[in-house]
């Protein structure tokens, strides 16, 4: 009675169970045993057969160690992968248990099987999940930390650019004073493109997001990135014809091109083919892109270089990450260009093999507007103003900085080192035509100050200058101006502060 409720308990259950004698022959095994076994083999078992011998190829000699290993008194548990390849081959889980007489003696041996293909995919996808998570969080922490240096930085580069350009225009000194000046110059232009690449991936920098012509600005740059690349690589632009605008802010959508073609010609050490195309796309839920459902531009760009491994391609959008050696790379370019993708909406897709070349899908959101025709920059010296500026700024090198750039455009400046200061001269009725305050600053912001300003005198212009990663609380309608500024970045501000106190 005993035995037979045994083998009603072995039978029912849903785990495959065999037992083998020492030549490896099935002396027992319940239903589920048969019913897996031919599911992955297409074949029957039967008692008697020597179980190893009914595997295929390199299993079968997996399947007789494993055996021999119980037949010599180990318990223990593995985990293998066994079946027909056309039938599948899942994963089992199999505990082994001697089988002893009386005596103690080994007559055979028994497995449990279980299989647990669907437990390691849903594993596995879990740990992706975690490492995407994970990344996530790593890129968001990085984001936080360039952004607030590169606030800094911009503080500091402010009145170092500001000078030695006032210095430049001046003309002081000798001409090997001036040659310095100028190398200063161009150094803290170098310092403040990498600060821009900095906030593109920390997602701080200020868009302006309009309508673009995203054909015509690659046609634009065709020259430039022509003579970027060198004579061994063949630049071949791919447009769809009628393609809409995207939303995007032109200037940095020409820098991530760019980037995007530098790291392309650099991946093609003996030359190659960069293609640089467009197209229009429509995403919607059951395609699995790089972005949420919507209309899009997506802006390719190709080459047939040596191409990414994987565990390059996990890393290449991390800030400061270059496989190009010291000196050579910043490590930004794809930062910059993932930080401005996320910025604007879209999404960035990287396809990449050693040996086979890179595929960099930029996708940005499709604008519904018309795409403005760029005016004619105006060239010369900017035009020399008149009146009084109040000149607000906590940081007094910044404001020493600025209060000269004002007086070499021809404004009488009055300085405050705080909101609340300025707001003192305000009650107290001292003239200003012009406001120009920082926004981020102990107590009252900028912003505030300059809500202030228009309900107590509308008419009087007003411009925030921003550190790019504090645009938090600025109207969008409020004039602003980016650190770091020269003077004719400052002067061009001042007169669009000026046509927008007019419109209002």
């Amino acid at each position: 009675m005993e035995v037979r409720r045994y083998r009603e308990i072995v039978e029912a259950t849903t785990s495959p169970i065999c037992a083998f004698d020492a030549d490896y022959r099935l002396i027992a095994f319940n239903r589920a045993h048969n019913d897996e076994f031919r599911r992955v083999n297409g074949f029957d078992t039967r008692v008697g057969d020597v179980f190893p011998d009914l595997f295929a190829g390199d299993q079968r000699g997996v399947m007789r160690a494993l055996m021999t290993r119980a037949l010599s008194g180990e318990s223990f548990t593995v985990v293998e992968a066994f079946g027909r390849p056309e039938l599948g081959t899942p994963r089992w889980e199999i505990n082994y248990t001697p089988l002893r007489d009386e005596a103690g003696r080994i007559v055979g041996a028994f497995h449990q099987a279980l299989d647990i293909s669907e437990r390691l995919l849903a594993e596995a996808e879990l740990d992706r999940a975690q490492a995407a998570l994970r990344q996530s969080q790593k890129l968001e922490s990085m984001g936080q930390l360039t952004g607030g240096v590169a606030h800094d930085i911009n503080n500091l580069l402010t009145p170092i650019m500001g000078s030695l350009d006032l210095l430049h225009r001046r003309g002081v000194g000798t001409d090997r004073e001036r040659r310095m000046i100028d190398g200063a110059l161009q150094s803290a232009e170098r310092a403040r493109l990498l600060v821009q690449r900095l906030l593109a991936f920390a997602r701080r920098q200020p868009l302006q997001a309009v309508a673009v012509d995203v054909a015509a600005l690659v046609v634009g740059m065709a020259h430039l990135i022509e003579a970027t690349s060198g004579p061994r690589v063949r630049v071949d632009i791919d447009l769809a014809p009628d393609l809409p605008p995207a939303k995007a802010d032109a200037n940095q959508l020409e820098l991530a091109i760019l980037n995007l073609a530098v790291n392309a010609r650099d991946a093609m050490a003996e030359g190659g083919v960069l293609t640089i195309g467009a197209r229009f796309e429509r995403v919607d839920d059951a395609q699995r892109r790089a972005v949420p459902a919507g209309d899009y531009i997506r802006l390719t760009v190709a080459d047939d270089g040596s191409g990414m491994g994987e565990d390059t391609l996990a890393r290449a959008i991390e800030p400061f990450f270059s496989t190009k050696g010291v000196g050579k790379g910043t490590g930004l370019g794809l930062s910059m260009v993932h930080g401005l993708a996320a910025q604007l909406g879209g999404g960035l897709a990287i396809a990449s093999e050693p040996g086979k070349g890179t595929v960099i899908d930029l996708w940005l959101p499709a604008s519904a507007e018309v795409a403005p025709v760029a005016a004619a920059a105006p060239e010369g010296e900017a035009a020399r103003a008149a009146g009084t500026a109040l000149l607000v700024d906590d940081e007094e090198l910044v404001r020493l900085s600025t209060a000269d750039m004002l007086a070499d455009l021809g404004y009488t400046v009055l300085e405050a080192a705080s909101a609340e200061e300025a707001l003192v001269l305000v009650d107290g009725g001292t003239p200003f035509d012009v406001l120009v305050t920082d926004h981020l600053m102990p107590g009252m912001s900028g912003a505030e100050l300059a809500r202030e300003v228009a309900k107590r005198r509308p008419q009087t212009s007003v411009l925030v200058v921003s550190g790019y990663a504090e645009l938090e609380g600025i109207a969008p309608d409020l004039p602003r101006l980016s650190k770091p500024y020269q003077r004719d970045g400052l002067a061009a501000a001042l007169a669009e502060a000026t046509t927008a106190r007019h419109r209002a």
